[in-house]
């Protein structure tokens, strides 16, 4: 294989899509943690920070997909994956992955213990708990493996302010919540596919049906959690109707997908859940910085 194409193919298990909605995430915890204790932003941290996370998202990501690639295989989304696929030896992912674990702990440790403990926590939870634990046996895998999601904001505001305050559970916890919606959707369009691996998905264990009220519920709770962000910090009109415009579009639409339950619909729900998520976190750091 060449160099370029090699290139190409780590690149696509590292799965960028993923650890850059993550990176983006922990760069605004960064920015709000230099509001909240009154500095000027630097971007040498702020980068130092960036890389970080991009190596610990995507360490959890090739180290995820490196334990399932059996499973991966066996499902036609996933199968053209470079492990399945065979372009990358899963001995060279294992160790590229590894090495941007170690790294990522590192770089957070040059911030301050408590940012490497939450990265440490983060990796644990995606690798062990949901990937070793808990995908193939339960359909909890994305409630409790998703306390992961919410550790790169942990990692990003800890790293400037070496502690953790309200709005940065806060924000953490935003993510957990944005999760079930987001897989949950995936998991109804791929239905057949979870099935086939024995991948026990709510889809798969209790229906498209039961699973699509509990996405309406858990984007519900999404789109009011949201708005409570006032709870915590003190916002303005901008954050509050910005909040409750991308809150009930989401809602929206899992409502409608309750209603019809069509993959169509669950699909077009999944692509909007990344961009909701995106802007929020603009909206809650541009709110805190000019309004």
């Amino acid at each position: 294989m060449r160099v370029a194409e090699s290139l190409s193919e780590y690149w696509k298990l590292t799965k960028p899509r993923i650890w850059g909605l993550l990176v983006f995430t922990g760069v605004v915890a960064m920015l709000v943690s230099y509001r909240e204790v009154h500095e000027t932003p630097s971007l040498f941290s702020l980068l130092v920070g960036g890389v970080a996370i991009t190596f610990g998202s995507a360490s959890a990501n090739v180290l995820t997909n490196y334990h399932d690639r059996d499973i991966d295989g066996m499902m036609e989304r996933t199968k053209s994956r470079p492990l399945p696929s065979g372009k990358i030896k899963p001995s060279n992912a294992l160790a590229f992955g590894a090495s941007m674990a170690t790294l990522s702990i590192l770089l957070s440790l040059s911030f301050n213990l408590l940012a490497a403990a939450f990265m440490s926590v983060g990796l644990l939870d995606n690798i062990v708990v949901y990937s070793l634990l808990l995908k193939r046996r339960s359909w909890l895998n994305i409630i409790l493996g998703g306390v992961s999601g919410g550790m790169p904001v942990l990692v990003g505001y800890s790293a400037v302010a070496n502690t953790v305050t309200p709005i940065a559970l806060y924000m953490s916890a935003l993510v957990i919540v944005w999760i079930p919606t987001h897989i949950w959707s995936l998991a109804i369009t791929y239905k057949e596919d979870y099935r086939a691996a024995k991948v026990p998905m709510l889809p798969v264990v209790f229906g498209e049906r039961t699973a699509a009220v509990c996405i309406a519920g858990t984007s519900a709770l999404l789109a009011a959690f949201s708005v409570a962000i006032f709870l915590f910090t003190s916002v303005s009109l901008f954050y509050t109707v910005s909040a409750t415009v991308l809150g009930g579009t989401i809602l929206a639409y899992s409502i409608k997908l309750a209603i019809d339950k069509k993959q169509d619909t669950a699909w077009t729900l999944f692509k909007l859940t990344s961009p909701y998520l995106t802007l929020i976190f603009l909206v809650v750091v541009l709110d805190l910085w000019f309004f």
